[in-house]
């Protein structure tokens, strides 16, 4: 019987390769479990998993780093009309199970499956039982019916996206806005987006090298808010 992957608590530290072993693509490592312990141990060295039903763990650091520093966030013109009407309301951290069960079966472009497993989803969950998710949650005034919804890991000062979903238009951008003022007032200073896209880009995002970027996350996870 083969000896199985050590399960780690919240307290517990593992120790990934360093991250200029991971291949051109960013994967950095393969295998392992989402134990919280090794989930968080993942984000506070930069590291974040993306993988697929079937797939084993995989282990991810991009080089380089799409990251927004929330005080160049930019609102776009339309979108300032657009908050000044308070279109929807939005709320923080409720209603995670919902948010990220809708990111989970939300349609992709030119994707055929999601890369939130039901065991990346209960593990997450338990991150947020332990106090480590962030997430806003979008609804039209007067209805309880999500629109859209927002999720990350959050470690001191460090705020990891990872997933999104809308279900009406600009709703998600409605809810980033307030998200990210939000997170500032709670005293982060770095919000990881990952893998550069086009939609993150036009709020200000900008990419900066992988080195840089793991010096600031070394630094702010053990800074608490404030």
């Amino acid at each position: 019987m083969k000896n199985r992957f050590p399960w780690f608590d919240e307290s517990d530290f593992f120790e990934f390769p360093p991250l200029d072993r991971a291949r051109p693509d960013g994967l950095l490592a393969v295998g392992g479990n989402l134990s919280p312990g090794m989930l968080l141990s993942a984000y506070k060295q930069g590291i974040f998993p993306w993988f697929s039903e079937g797939e084993p763990v995989l282990w991810w650091s991009p080089n380089p780093r799409f990251v927004l520093f929330p005080e160049k966030l930019h609102v776009p013109g339309s979108l300032k009309k657009d908050l000044k009407k308070n279109l929807f309301n939005v709320s923080f951290n409720t209603r995670f199970d919902e948010i990220i069960e809708e990111c989970r079966i939300a349609p992709r472009p030119g994707q055929a499956g999601t890369w939130i497993t039901k065991e990346l989803k209960k593990a997450y969950i338990k991150l947020f039982e332990l106090g480590y998710i962030s997430c806003a949650a979008i609804t039209a005034p007067g209805s309880c019916e999500l629109e859209a919804g927002i999720y990350g890991v959050k470690i001191g000062k460090c705020f990891f996206g990872e997933s999104m979903f809308t279900k009406v238009s600009n709703a998600s951008k409605y809810g980033f806005v307030k998200f990210v003022s939000w997170l500032k007032q709670e005293g982060v200073v770095i919000i990881d987006c990952q893998t550069k896209t086009g939609h993150l880009g036009r709020f200000g995002a900008e990419m900066i090298p992988r080195e840089q970027f793991a010096d600031m996350v070394k630094k702010y996870v053990l800074e608490k808010e404030g």
